[in-house]
This record gives C-alpha cells, sequence and structure tokens, in this order.
C-alpha cells in the first residue's frame, strides 16, 4: 500500500481553522502521509509572521463533516436596464475530535475538496500495520536510532534484588518468547524453583503469565507478585508446580494475599469456563480477597461520557454535577486507588507477601501494581523512577496499548479491546501528586504528556501490544524512544516544590478528595491562562527560594517558603 493511494486531494487553499483556545487561522491546508498542516498567509491572521499548525492524522479519533449550498445575487447593468445574476458556491466543514480530546473545525471552500480532505483524513487516520505508522518515519536529527532504549534496566533492576536477597534470582526461560508472548525475555522468580517447574506452572494460567515479582519491598522484606488467573475449571484441576512457585514465595509460617481485582461472583463465573482462582485447600497460606475494578467496555464508556460532559458547555451546575456522576469515572479513580493502597497495606502494615491478578493479568492488575509501588517507594516518585516504573510494569508487562489505545473518547466505534486503564492510572497518580505536591518530583505536565503519547506519538515507546511483538516489528531498531526527549526537557516537567519524602503516601480516597482531573479533561474547554501564569510565579518563587537557601551564613539560616510547606507535609491526609 502507498500513502498517496489514500490522499485524494493534496492542498487546499482558503481554509479556515478554528480551535478552543486560539485565534482562527486562515491560510492552506496540505495533507501529507501522517500529518495535516496548515500554513498561514502573512497577515493572514492579523499578523504578519506565518503560522505553521501540524496536526498527527494518527491523532485524529472521528470526523464529522457538513456541506453548505451558499447562493447570491448580484445586480447589474445591461443595456441601461437592471438585472440580477445567481451565483453559486458549496462550502464544507470538517470537525476532527483528537485522541487527545481536542477538537478542531475546518471551513473548506468547495464540496469535491471538502468531501477528498475527509476521506483522506479517515483513510490515513486507520491504516492497521504498526510497521506504517509514522515512528517508523520520524527521523529527528538531535536523536539516533536504538539510543535511549532502556536495552537492560529491567535486569538490572532485577539483578540488583537478586544480589540484595539471595532468595530471588533471573530466569531467561522465556528468551525467544517461548513460554509466554506477553512477558518479556528475562523474569525474576524464586531462586528455589527451577525453569521446569516454571514452564509448567505457566501452562496452568492464562496466556500462560505464571507469577512473577513485581516488587521488592526493601523495608521489610515482602514482596509483589503479578500473574493472570489459574485455569482450575469446574473440576478444580491443580498444578503442584504452580502450588510449589507460590510456596516457595512465603517463608516458613508467613502468609500471604492473593488480590483478585474481579469480583468474586465473576471469578465463581470464569471457572465454569476453565479459569478461576487459587482454591485455598491447595494454597493453604494465601488468603483470597476480591477488589472488583472495572475495564474494558465498561471503563470505555465511562470515559466516554466523562468526555461528553465536559464538553457541553451549556449544561447547569445541577445538569453538570448529574453527569459527572453518571459517568462514573470518579468512582473508578476511587476504586483504583482504594485497591492499590490494600496492597500497599498488605506488604507494609501486615507485613505479607501479596499477589495481584485479575484475568488475563494485563490490565488491572498492572493498574493495581503500579500504583502500589507509588504510594510505597518514594524511588518510583522521581522522574526517572517513574520512568523506569512504566517501563517495567506497563511496557514490558505485557500492557496492551496498541488495542486499548486505538480509539478515545470521540470515536464513533466501539471496539471490545478498548479501554482507558493506563489513562485512569495517570489519573490517580494525580490525585496523589495534588494530595502530596511536595513528594512527586514530577509535575502535572508529564502525565499530560504521556497521556498524549500513549494514543498518538511520533516514537516508539507505546507501540505494539508487548515485547514479542515490539521484536517482530524492529521497534527499538527502526524507531526513536520516548524517554530521550522526555529528559532533553526535564525541566519543563520537574516539580519546583518536590522534598523527597520517605515515607508512604496513603492518599484519601472520601468523596471530597478524590477531584476531577481538570488539566486535562476541561484544558481545550477552558483557557488555561491564568494557571499556567500561576505556575510559572510558583517555579520563580521556588527558584528564588532555593537560591537563598543556598547562599553561605554565619548565622543559623531561616527556612525558606519551600521548606516551610515541606514541613507541613505528612501523611495525615491518609484516611
Amino acid at each position: 500500500m502507498e500513502f498517496a493511494e489514500l490522499i485524494k486531494t493534496t492542498k487546499v487553499d482558503d481554509v479556515l481553522l478554528s480551535c478552543p483556545g486560539l485565534q482562527p487561522v486562515k491560510g492552506t491546508l496540505c495533507i501529507t502521509s501522517h500529518h495535516l498542516l496548515l500554513s498561514s498567509w502573512p497577515g493572514g491572521n492579523g499578523e504578519q509572521s506565518q503560522i505553521e499548525l501540524w496536526l498527527l492524522i494518527r491523532n485524529v479519533d472521528a470526523i464529522e463533516k457538513s456541506v453548505q449550498n451558499l447562493s447570491w445575487y448580484q445586480s447589474s447593468w445591461t443595456n441601461g436596464s437592471p438585472r440580477e445574476t445567481r451565483h453559486a458556491n458549496t462550502s464544507g466543514t470538517i470537525t476532527l475530535k483528537c485522541k487527545d480530546l481536542k477538537v478542531l473545525q475546518l471551513e473548506i471552500p468547495g464540496m469535491e475538496e471538502c468531501l477528498n480532505i475527509a476521506s483522506s483524513i479517515e483513510a490515513l487516520s486507520s491504516v492497521e500495520s504498526v510497521m506504517m505508522t509514522y515512528p517508523f518515519f520520524y527521523r529527528p536529527q538531535s536523536l539516533k536510532l536504538e539510543e535511549g532504549w532502556p536495552q537492560d534496566v529491567l535486569q538490572q533492576y532485577y539483578q540488583q534484588i537478586a544480589s540484595d536477597t539471595g532468595t530471588w534470582r533471573l530466569s531467561h526461560i522465556n528468551e525467544g518468547f517461548g513460554v509466554c508472548s506477553s512477558y518479556p525475555p528475562v523474569v525474576i522468580v524464586p531462586a528455589a524453583v527451577e525453569d521446569r517447574a516454571l514452564a509448567k506452572s505457566a501452562r496452568f494460567r492464562q496466556g500462560r503469565r505464571f507469577p512473577v515479582l513485581s516488587y521488592y519491598h526493601k523495608k521489610n522484606g515482602t514482596v509483589m507478585l503479578r500473574s493472570s488467573q489459574p485455569l482450575v475449571g469446574p473440576n478444580r484441576k491443580r498444578c503442584p508446580e504452580d502450588e510449589l512457585l507460590l510456596g516457595a514465595v512465603l517463608e516458613r509460617g508467613d502468609r500471604g494475599f492473593v488480590l483478585d481485582t474481579r469480583s468474586a461472583q465473576a471469578a465463581k463465573q470464569a471457572q465454569m469456563t476453565g479459569g478461576g482462582v487459587e482454591h485455598r485447600a491447595s494454597y493453604p497460606c494465601w488468603k483470597r480477597l476480591h477488589r472488583p475494578l472495572e475495564r474494558g467496555r465498561p471503563l470505555q464508556e465511562s470515559f466516554v461520557k466523562l468526555v461528553e460532559a465536559c464538553s457541553d458547555p451549556s449544561s447547569s451546575m445541577d445538569r453538570w454535577l448529574s453527569k459527572l456522576e453518571a459517568s462514573k469515572w470518579l468512582s473508578h479513580v476511587k476504586e483504583a486507588l482504594s485497591t492499590a493502597c490494600l496492597a500497599a497495606q498488605c506488604m507494609e502494615r501486615e507485613e505479607a507477601c501479596i499477589l495481584v491478578h485479575g484475568a488475563e493479568g494485563t490490565d488491572t492488575t498492572l493498574l493495581v501494581t503500579a500504583l502500589a509501588q507509588v504510594i510505597l517507594d518514594p524511588d518510583c516518585r522521581t522522574l526517572a523512577g517513574f520512568q523506569g516504573l512504566l517501563e517495567r510494569e506497563w511496557i514490558q508487562a505485557g500492557h496492551p496499548f496498541h488495542l486499548r489505545c486505538a480509539r478515545s473518547a470521540h470515536s464513533h466505534a466501539r471496539l471490545k479491546q478498548e479501554g482507558p486503564v493506563f489513562l485512569l492510572f495517570l489519573d490517580c497518580v494525580w490525585q496523589l501528586g495534588r494530595q502530596f505536591p511536595l513528594s512527586l518530583e514530577f509535575s502535572e505536565g508529564l502525565l499530560l504528556t504521556l497521556f498524549e503519547h500513549s494514543y498518538a506519538s511520533p516514537y516508539g515507546t507505546f507501540l505494539c501490544n508487548s515485547e514479542k511483538e515490539r521484536k517482530l516489528c524492529e521497534v527499538k531498531e527502526k524507531t526513536h524512544s520516548l524517554w530521550p526527549w522526555l529528559n532533553h526537557r526535564r525541566q519543563k516537567y520537574l516539580n519546583p516544590l518536590y522534598m523527597r519524602n520517605p515515607l508512604v503516601i496513603w492518599p484519601s480516597v472520601e468523596p471530597q478528595s478524590v477531584l476531577l482531573w481538570q488539566g486535562l479533561f476541561l484544558r481545550w474547554v477552558r483557557s488555561p491562562h491564568y494557571l499556567d501564569e500561576a505556575w510559572t510565579e510558583i517555579q520563580q518563587i521556588a527558584r528564588n527560594s532555593k537560591t537563598l537557601s543556598e547562599r553561605p551564613s554565619r548565622s543559623a539560616p531561616e527556612q525558606t517558603p519551600a521548606q516551610k510547606v515541606s514541613g507541613t507535609e505528612s501523611n495525615t491526609l491518609a484516611t
């Protein structure tokens, strides 16, 4: 397939672009294989300088078009007598609803041009082949291929745990992805369990996602594992190797918890179709807890309803609050935070090991394990540590980004595989940052950028559904990583109020504590001008405070504003 075959019209003049928060821009619209480019004429938008606006076509989620017939009469004189001449023209309007929730409107002269532009965008935005997407064609001069990809970060992280404990080891059983197609080539497992037992345990788990270590809690030596559901079925099948694997995690006399992200009823229904749960008789030292979390279509519909509510400027206060409640999005945020807190509590306060799984173990499982680490570990709350967490618990752990982020909230298609689980995770992290404004090294801007790039990006970090697919598509050889680009702009994403907090941050999940993420869901609805000004002022105050605190003084220095604020932050917000 050639991109040129999908482009019916490459250029149109006299196009007017309207977008909330921006002045209308008039100029020439061009369509390339991966971008829409609107280049304004000098003075065409009331200014002398030329403006170029770029839109990645992959970012387009839905297209709406309308065509209007315009007629008018012009008076003229012929042979000394008046005469009316009818002039006809057509124009069209294309509304582009983007995956980052932005809405653009293009007014295009000519019906044929309008329909051709709309048809071209629809065709280019729905190309199925991953290797035809923009990351495989993006070649910035400042970056080199194969640089910035965390080749050994996962292995180094787990090797450190194995060295510190002596009871865990790195296993290369999945080298070549022969055991589990959604796991990375290297996993960390109990040292007492051989690879032969791991292979049999994998056959006993859905998708062959056998229990592997997710997080080691240095404070008390407890661990968090993740897996998929066991395939016990209606006949209550057993797997001695799987029981041996989970038994090896616990020392003599210890206990563990299995945190199932499905309801008890859903787990029972899964047992009738071949799935199920770990039965107490087979796993006597493990206690099962059910904390149901939505994923897939219910979560996607909640996302859609929330965006629809935020996009309706005519709603009254009562109607707006009713729509917000009906979307149930904040309820999903609350349940995710509550479940992650439960996992963290099992490790921190109960000093017990925990296994987290749902059905496939690629969605809500990763949501809980990743959130629990942000709550427990101050290293995961740094910019570098958070990037490592995303690599371990989302990208290399097999979250199917290509399926889950195929469409956003505006799409008219409703595919079963879609679900904004990663967005829910980012929202929960934003809630943590709002409740503990000094404890996260990164700012809201990083979370917004990650949201945008997970749905449409020039980088290959979030491409495909697993490490196996990324290997087959040669993503690391033919595309650029997002992380070097982010780190090059490090200052933009840092929190100027950050003070390292070694404590666990227990978030409040009371109704008045869980708020709408306005910076994401309302950023295209209302102007962020005043918020940007306030944030710039905060950054300036923080820089000045740091400069004053670094000046040498003979007497004891007075606390800076940033230090005074940091002293007030504690875990009193936890409930």
